[in-house]
């Protein structure tokens, strides 16, 4: 039995009889391939816009082939800076760049020297999943070799990439006055047969590259998308927390959480519209003096004058 065409489907076939209306499909078939791409890659999570040639339309989270000075690596697709990519939710070079200079300017992990190669093919993946398998005991090789220097420093992660040109040694130093690592890194290379890097790290760079989720049940910020990892001040903490105990303020790395100095700003802001602890205010059930404020759900405790019973009051229901 044939199927018989309707002709209402013949028409919505037809994009000129849905008044120019486009599908997802023909909409992503009229696009042009990306000529460049922001890519983020390695352990640490760098991120750079690098040409692209190809003529594959990759979008948002695609793993690339990248080559970067350190040499071939695997990276994931953040966004296009070209309007034409095959990415819906591409981004200008203008916003990019305002981006990097609000989230940290020249210390901002970015780099341009580089080149997008190709789409990952299944053979890559494959490649890395099985460089990645390889790297763990490679790891517990260099923790051992490292244990027999006795220096004073900790092995965090050995970071290999897909080309094989090098592998990162990345190590924190257990004093103030960082270790001589040359004697080491020859060594790792002479055990490998390749060249190895060191990379000196601190405690918030550890969490980083080895911690997965913090106590707020969202994977630590440093690892998720915190790429400026800058002391954080006591003042930021006393701010933010009714309680200074240090198992409540500090992270996975020991230190305080870096939650506390990018919320800082938030936190002065509706800091500034509580009254002051003492202020006379006037309420719907009458006068009273402040007693304590909330800052982040803008209530506040009054002791009423009449009767001395204490109400939270939201913020805005204060009356002049």
């Amino acid at each position: 039995m044939s199927i018989l065409p309707l002709p209402i489907f013949e028409l919505d076939a037809d994009p000129e009889r849905r008044g120019g209306t486009l599908t997802d499909a023909e909409a992503y078939a009229r696009l042009k391939p990306p000529t460049s791409i922001v890519v983020c890659y390695g352990a640490r999570r760098m991120v750079g816009e690098f040409p692209y040639a190809g003529g594959a339309k990759p979008g948002c989270g695609s793993k690339l082939v990248v080559h970067t000075p350190r040499g071939t690596e695997l990276g994931e697709m953040l966004t296009t800076t070209c309007s034409n990519g095959g990415c819906g939710k591409s981004v200008s070079r203008s916003q990019l760049l305002k981006y990097i200079e609000n989230s940290g300017g020249k210390d901002y992990p970015f780099t341009n020297e580089g080149e997008v190669l190709r789409v990952a093919e299944p053979a890559d993946l494959e490649a890395w999943t099985r460089l990645q398998a390889s790297t763990r005991a490679r790891r517990d090789c260099a923790v051992e070799i490292a244990r027999g220097f006795a220096l004073p420093l900790k092995v965090v992660e050995l970071e290999a990439i897909l080309g094989g040109e090098s592998l990162t040694l990345h190590w924190m130093s257990l004093e103030e006055t960082a270790p001589d690592v040359a004697p080491l890194l020859q060594a790792l290379t002479e055990a490998f047969g390749g060249p190895v890097v060191g990379q000196q790290i601190g405690a918030r760079d550890e969490a980083r590259l080895v911690a997965d989720y913090e106590k707020c049940g969202q994977h630590c910020c440093c690892k998720n998308f915190l790429k400026v990892l800058k002391p954080v001040s006591m003042k930021s903490a006393k701010t933010q927390k009714a309680t200074m105990d240090p198992l409540k303020i500090s992270g996975r790395c020991g230190r305080l959480m870096c939650c506390l100095r990018y919320e800082d700003q938030t936190y002065a802001e509706l800091a500034k519209r509580l009254p002051k602890k003492g202020a006379r205010v006037n309420t719907e059930e009458g006068p009273g003096t402040v007693l304590d404020g909330k800052i982040l759900v803008q209530l506040v405790l009054v002791r009423l004058d009449e009767g001395g019973r204490e109400i939270a009051v939201p913020v805005e229901e204060l009356q002049p």
